[in-house]
């Protein structure tokens, strides 16, 4: 399922979650470590802290993995790239067609290639060909 840029920019709208996200963004974090850093941070409970890292699991920013009895927090590049599309298209609204753009421009230059080896030889001829002036100038 693809991350929703709503839910993303929903979530980021909270300092502390966005403090979390600066936390797992430096590495896997477990749920422990998290919640010391965030009650450094502000005075917050630890169930407090659990539902920022659900609002954060639910938007697709961060992933957890269970490893025996702990909990272990990364960053998800899924929604952080859904968040980068969504950024990407409002400050680049033709990048969308880049690609389609770069095949027109392969074509077009097959095209060309094309038209210049089937050319008649008579055309080629013309096109190298020496003029009177060209003789003269020499």
């Amino acid at each position: 399922m693809a991350a929703s840029p709503a839910k993303i920019f929903e979530a980021l709208g909270d300092p502390i979650r966005r403090y979390i996200l600066e936390l797992v963004a430096a590495g896997e974090q477990p749920a422990g470590a998290v919640v010391a850093a965030v009650q450094q941070y502000t005075s917050i409970s630890q169930p407090g802290v659990s539902q920022h890292l659900k609002v954060l699991r639910d938007a697709e920013l961060v992933s957890v993995r269970a490893e025996g009895t702990r909990r272990l927090y990364a960053l998800d590049p899924a929604g952080v790239d859904a968040a980068r599309a969504w950024l990407t298209a409002l400050t680049e609204p033709l990048h969308q067609f880049t690609q389609p753009l770069d095949a027109l421009a392969t074509e077009i230059a097959r095209g060309k290639r094309s038209r210049r080896t089937t050319a008649s030889p008579g055309a080629e001829a013309q096109r190298n060909a020496v003029t009177p002036d060209e003789r003269t100038a020499g």
